[in-house]
């Protein structure tokens, strides 16, 4: 669980620390509801970009920011919603968009649910500690950002083969950059450095590892969850029916949407995709693939699987063909050629490499339940294109140049997507996954037994506590910033 235990001589000393470095700090309802951000604050952030390094950006870490670079406000939830004319299916995909956040990607959403609880109940102290960030993405970036919003010094730990635009960026942000070895798969890799940090450097490092921190799914069920339920019922019809949440597992914190929204809409499919190449949840499986930011090899501590309905595996090589198809010049005219809105094409450049790999489960999962056009599939765009270009010069160095030929075999390949790969998941199925989490958190990562087993067999008590804490929480913050005076 989230530990709320108050340390007051360390929350005295970070008071000051906040006080005298201007840091305000928003609560969960404030990320859900930004219309409660205080009007100061408001007018503050008209003379800030969205990516600046200044802690008023904390209350930027919501999904309705005003979709512009610098100066933006707050409205509606942003979002796509893509035709059946790309998707070749007559469900509504309907997908939140992560690229108006801080960093341009959620995740900073995760990262703070995990740091801030520490720093204001006086566990973390960011005069002589360092937050550890291990990740294979974008967490890492956001708790580097998160990090320096809240004056305290970073550890970034991502695998080597991450996309060179996330180093660039980390670079500069974060106090420390570690890479590991290996690709998006390699976690354990992840893991192995932090135990040699904690061993290395003792107290002075404190990590953050979002497989196993319950602020990554707090912060997604409060937050993530009331963004997509404000969605729904604005944009479903009296005779829809939401019919499906889908997320790759990654680290499982937004799957935690899924556990919000069925409270709402009892009847609605929780699935959890993964790489074809990595299949752990279908095969318990391993390898290595190409869709950057979706860690695998293991079941998240935090991914509550008894509440999944669906495993999809989706092929790395239709990711990439795709992202090609939306980025590049032949593939959005042959799009608008093939009946594609110009206005959608123009904005597939939203939709990053886990993004499209969401986009293909959506299909996968709305094709396998023969939907129709009465039937809403929700899923998240994590992050944007522009943390990619670099991957499509490499394919262009790879595969030559993108050509129409080209992008005629990837429409008729977005459209030709099979149900192959897929799962549903009865009772056993659900404890066989959840039982993978053994080998991984109880014999490598020293968990309790118990809590692996109260997971499971107690389990509307476990995660209906950890789901209730963020009111807790909101309180804290409330004080936390009435004693800093700002």
């Amino acid at each position: 669980m989230i530990d709320l235990t108050i340390y007051p001589a360390q929350l005295e000393k970070t008071v000051l620390r906040c006080h005298e470095r201007n840091i305000l700090i928003p609560t969960f309802e404030q990320m859900k509801h930004p219309e409660k951000i205080p009007q100061h604050v408001i007018y503050e952030l008209q003379n800030i970009g969205l990516w600046d390094l200044h802690p008023r950006n904390l209350f930027r870490v919501t999904w309705k920011n005003e979709p512009v670079e610098k100066g933006g406000a707050f409205g509606d939830v942003n979002y796509l919603e893509l035709p059946e004319s790309l998707t070749g299916v007559k469900a509504r995909i309907i997908a939140l968009v992560g690229k108006w956040f801080p960093t341009g990607a959620h995740k900073v959403g995760a990262s703070f649910g995990c740091l801030a609880p520490r720093l204001l109940t006086g566990q973390f102290d960011p005069s002589s500690q360092k937050a550890v960030w291990p990740s294979t993405g974008n967490y890492c970036r956001g708790g580097a950002y998160v990090s320096a919003l809240l004056a305290c010094e970073s550890i970034a730990i991502l695998p080597e083969e991450m996309s060179r635009e996330r180093f660039e960026w980390l670079e500069n942000v974060s106090g420390e950059v570690i890479a590991t070895p290996g690709c998006e798969s390699n976690v354990k890799e992840i893991f192995d450095k932090c135990w040699e940090l904690r061993k290395n450097r003792g107290d002075d490092v404190v990590i953050f590892n979002q497989f196993d921190e319950f602020g990554n799914h707090l912060w997604h069920y409060e937050v993530t969850g009331n963004a997509l339920l404000e969605l729904l019922q604005q944009k479903m019809g009296k005779t829809e029916r939401f019919a499906g949440f889908i997320s790759a597992t990654g680290s499982a914190g937004t799957l935690a949407a899924g556990d919000f929204l069925k409270k709402h809409y009892p009847e609605l499919k929780i699935a959890a995709s993964e790489a074809l190449q990595c299949p752990t949840m279908l095969n318990n499986g391993f390898g290595g693939h190409r869709i950057e930011g979706i860690g695998d090899k293991h079941i998240p501590w935090i991914h509550n699987v008894r509440n999944t309905d669906m495993a999809i595996a989706v092929d790395d090589e239709v990711t990439m063909r795709l992202i090609r198809l939306f980025n590049e010049a032949d593939g959005k005219e042959r799009l608008i050629q093939d009946g594609v809105p110009e206005k959608l094409v123009n904005q597939l450049e939203l939709l990053g490499i886990s993004s499209v790999g969401n986009l293909i489960a959506a299909i996968k999962f709305a094709k396998y339940y023969e939907l129709t056009e009465k039937d809403i599939v929700a899923t998240i765009f994590t992050d944007s294109m522009e943390l990619y270009d670099s991957r499509l010069k490499e394919l262009n160095a790879q595969k030559g140049a993108y050509n129409n030929e080209q992008a005629m075999r990837d429409t008729e390949l977005i459209h030709a997507i099979q149900i192959d790969n897929m799962q549903e998941l009865g009772y056993y199925d659900r404890k066989r996954i959840h039982n993978l989490k053994y080998y991984t958190w109880i014999e490598q990562q020293a968990k309790d037994l118990d809590e692996l087993n109260a997971q499971w067999y107690d389990y509307e008590n476990y995660w209906g506590n950890l789901q209730s804490m963020a009111g807790e929480i909101d309180r804290l913050i409330e004080d936390f910033n009435k004693k800093t005076g700002l």
